[in-house]
């Protein structure tokens, strides 16, 4: 039987090998997730065997990543927020530079309401025309949205996307934070009712043509249908931004999460169809992220 010590020195091996920048962090992390222990036990106890039955899974699931299976996906779980959140093939797996757009809604809904109600404090009252209307559009995991709720609570929260299979993830992250959120199964628009304080979304935003010479952690298994904008990769935001008026109240606000180099053209869909104080806020990188404006 191989020792911690020996597993973890085979696991850096195998992933450097595969060209994997990242496989002093990651051997250790699926390790810990085998042997359900963090990194301080295995530097302390290098010396302990592991069992046989412990050691293959650890080898399969090296072999898999090192054939670019994704890491979130192996695990199931992906962090955001400083929360984590379920994932599997069905949903693209969430990446900091969506924290920006979360963070973008953060401050507007602060300012829009001040101070915020519990959800105890709203079920007294009857839930209500008082409560703030967010919906997450293009959901996925539902991180965007459920983010929201877990820092202001007072929030009504709606989330729809177009596969019924996403939504499952959805609700299981619901379920794992204990949020509450109405879950619809929707192509964009279709069937959604009511009226919005504010759409947040990160829609599918790849040009179609550029697909093919993504990585193949992305391009081989995270979902197409959550990556491919059209041709010129700006199609969602057409048709999101020409129909959002329709559900946002007066004032409402709309926030995207943009591709680097989509600020300018997101920038005219939306003032062309009237919205105001039209913003950009950059990522980590300090490369354009989010746009979002106001009715």
């Amino acid at each position: 039987m191989a020792t911690i010590r020996e597993l973890l020195t085979l696991g850096k091996e195998k992933l450097e090998s595969s060209g994997n920048e990242y496989a002093k962090y990651e051997r250790k992390v699926l390790l810990e997730e085998v042997l359900g222990c963090n990194y301080m036990y295995m530097l302390m106890n290098g010396e302990e065997e592991v069992s046989g039955e412990k050691e293959k899974k650890y080898l399969s699931l090296l072999e898999r990543r090192c054939a670019h299976y994704p890491l979130q996906y192996l695990l199931g779980y992906a962090y955001f927020m400083d929360y984590t959140f379920y994932v599997n093939e069905n949903v693209l797996i969430p990446r900091n530079d969506t924290e920006i757009l979360v963070e973008c809604a953060n401050k507007i809904l602060g300012d829009m309401t001040g101070s915020f109600s519990t959800e105890t404090e709203q079920e007294e009252k009857g839930k209500s025309e008082n409560s703030v209307q967010v919906l997450d559009l293009c959901c996925g995991t539902g991180c965007i949205g459920i983010s929201l709720k877990l820092y202001h609570q007072g929030i009504a929260l709606t989330l729809a996307d177009v596969s019924k299979e996403a939504l499952e993830v959805t609700k299981c992250n619901l379920e794992k934070h204990n949020v509450k959120g109405e879950l619809i199964c929707s192509s964009l628009f279709q069937k959604i009712t009511g009226k919005m304080d504010m759409i947040v979304s990160n829609p599918p935003y790849i040009e179609s043509r550029v697909i093919d010479t993504l990585m193949p952690e992305v391009k081989d298994h995270e979902p197409l249908l959550a990556l491919d904008g059209g041709e010129d990769g700006l199609d969602f935001y057409r048709k999101i931004t020409m129909q959002a008026p329709e559900y946002l109240n007066t004032g409402g606000w709309l926030l995207f999460e943009i591709g680097y180099n989509q600020k300018e053209a997101v920038l005219q869909i939306m003032k062309a169809q009237g919205f105001k104080d039209i913003a950009v806020k950059t990522d980590y990188a300090g490369l354009d992220r989010v746009v979002y404006g106001h009715l």
